[in-house]
């Protein structure tokens, strides 16, 4: 009986041992360090961490499908930003988004939005009748679907515990993505929120193989001309 029962034990840890060594890698989550400004903003530094993030397929704002995998080659850098269009923290970065896109596309840098939690009208009224300045894509529209995206997974793996998790920024290198199987990267970087744009741009010109910037991307006299007043939320 006692034989018996040790066994059983054994046989239970063996399992356990094995379960443990298939799961999937991903960050411990820890304190965010965000920083919350006066005005609404809430910044959140970089952070490299373990995630295994997987390839996906989504509709265009068009309804063409567009898979990641296939759209990073010819890439140097890849950022994959989750917003809410009805979402003020991401009105704030998509400027931010906007002046890194224009001046880092043509070095390697490519930028695709994934919608989530609004209409892709509420989206396309949000970039206004020019469009997005980079691919958008939609993985839900629903804000009743916050628990179930990969959005939401990803996020509270890698930390992030807002409600929304708007904006939410994955860095990935596209010469070290896995080149088969439903997997795409292993090690990302993220920011659980906004962009600090002068931390961003200096992480990008050297995953660019740029020098050191001269100046800042923004340009404090430019008007915010991108959406229109909208309620921050997160």
């Amino acid at each position: 009986m006692k034989r018996n029962h040790w066994t059983h034990l054994l046989c239970l840890l063996a399992l356990a041992w094995f379960s443990l060594a298939d799961a999937p890698a991903v960050a411990v989550p820890r304190h965010m360090d965000m920083n919350t400004t006066e005005d609404g903003h809430e910044y959140a530094p970089l952070q490299t961490v373990k995630l295994r993030y997987k390839d996906w397929t989504y509709p265009g704002l068009d309804g063409q499908p567009i898979n990641l995998r296939t759209w990073m080659k010819g890439k140097k850098l890849v950022l994959v930003v989750y917003f809410a269009p009805w979402c003020g923290n991401w009105r704030y970065e998509a400027e931010v988004l906007s002046r890194l896109h224009a001046k880092y596309q043509p070095h390697g840098l490519g930028i695709i939005a994934v919608n989530e939690y609004g209409t892709t009208d509420e989206t396309r009224a949000f970039f206004g009748e020019a469009g997005a300045p980079y691919p958008v894509v939609v993985e839900s529209e629903d804000r009743r679907r916050i628990g179930e995206t990969s959005h939401a997974l990803y996020r509270r793996m890698t930390g992030d515990f807002r409600t929304y998790g708007s904006p939410y920024n994955i860095f990935l290198e596209p010469a070290a993505v896995i080149e088969t199987g439903e997997v795409l990267a292993e090690q990302v970087t993220v920011a659980n929120g906004e962009l600090i744009e002068a931390e961003a741009e200096a992480f990008i010109r050297k995953k660019l193989g740029l020098p050191a910037a001269s100046g800042p991307t923004a340009n404090p006299s430019q008007p915010d001309k991108l959406g229109s007043p909208l309620l921050r939320m997160r």
